[in-house]
């Protein structure tokens, strides 16, 4: 089939674009957030095109993956076709609900013609999603292969925007990880946020050109360190550990059932985090063998057959106007 997305996330776009079907993204002059067309720093097949808006009315689309608000409005506006009336229509939930947890009412709420597709189960259990269908297909990741050496004695982590982020996404508990062993810290403005913190123990990469260079660069150091609060499960943290990596996490949201006993340490105690943070940094043979574990867990959970399998089965339900539940 021929499905329309906007890239929006690109390492959820990255596997989703490796099915089977044809893909097209919009793409603006400017490759702004409603036209960022074709990935740039991601390997994507043939099979995805980029088209600008004006293109898209005379275009045949099998259906329309939404994934913001206003893209419901916006496809309506570019194909000239009403998402869920007149053209087949899914919706992806990325994030877990801003405000209070629980009590928030999903934007798709109160349709019934426009499935929500959560990506953690978590989402699906914290979301107010009223009448809107919902089904759970949890990430997939393009194996980046295991690449774990933990040559340097240092932490990876990798937050977008952390400075603008915050506590949400764990920026303040950098520098206490920081004081017990170099922090490597990954991801779009980080060299602002290092610049703010005054400790030469964070170190800021955001030069990399490419996701395969950052992969590279993160089995480097010795542990993951997963500071998130409240977001829905990083791609990163499943990427890394499909590349064999230790991980050290905060247990909130999807974590505790991503990291299983054995690949990682998850606690909502920071103290206890701090005690095996250092501690795999001077026992690299124990990291060697939690990253298998996490290696093994992440393709057995995240792999992306099952992740591109279970899309074929609800693109498939979609277009053909069955009810889907979970």
């Amino acid at each position: 089939m021929r499905i329309l997305l906007w890239h929006v996330h690109g390492s959820w776009a990255t596997a989703f674009v490796q099915g089977r079907h044809r893909y097209v993204v919009p793409v603006l002059p400017d490759r702004g957030a409603d036209g960022v067309g074709r990935a740039r720093t991601w390997d994507w097949p043939a099979t995805v095109t980029e088209l600008p808006p004006e293109r898209l009315r005379h275009e045949d689309f099998d259906l329309v993956l939404l994934q913001r608000p206003h893209e419901v409005e916006l496809a309506a506006t570019w194909l000239g076709r009403r998402p869920g009336v007149d053209l087949p229509a899914v919706y992806v939930e990325h994030n877990t609900p801003e405000g209070s947890p629980g009590r928030q009412r999903h934007p798709l709420a109160d349709r019934d013609d426009i499935p929500i597709v959560h990506v953690t189960h978590f989402n699906d259990l914290f979301w107010d999603n009223g009448r809107a269908p919902t089904v759970v297909v949890e990430h997939g990741v393009v194996d980046p292969g295991l690449r774990y050496t933990g040559e340097l004695a240092a932490g990876a982590v990798v937050l977008n925007e952390a400075g603008r982020r915050g506590r949400v996404v764990g920026a303040d508990l950098v520098p206490r990880f920081a004081g017990v062993a170099p922090v490597d810290l990954f991801g779009m403005d980080s060299a602002a946020f290092v610049a703010g913190l005054g400790t030469s123990a964070v170190t800021a990469h955001q030069d990399l050109r490419t996701q395969d260079e950052m992969h590279t660069a993160l089995a480097r150091r010795r542990v993951y360190l997963h500071p998130t609060r409240w977001t829905s499960l990083g791609l990163s943290l499943i990427e890394a550990m499909h590349l064999g990596m230790p991980v050290v996490a905060v247990a909130a949201t999807e974590v505790v059932e991503a990291v299983p006993p054995g690949a990682g340490v998850i606690s909502t105690d920071v103290a206890r985090l701090l005690r095996e943070f250092d501690s795999l940094m001077h026992e690299p043979e124990q990291g060697v063998a939690m990253g298998r574990l996490a290696r093994t867990a992440a393709l057995a959970r995240y792999g992306l057959n099952r992740f591109l399998a279970d899309w074929d089965d609800v693109l498939d339900r979609v277009v053909s106007r069955e009810v889907v539940s979970p």
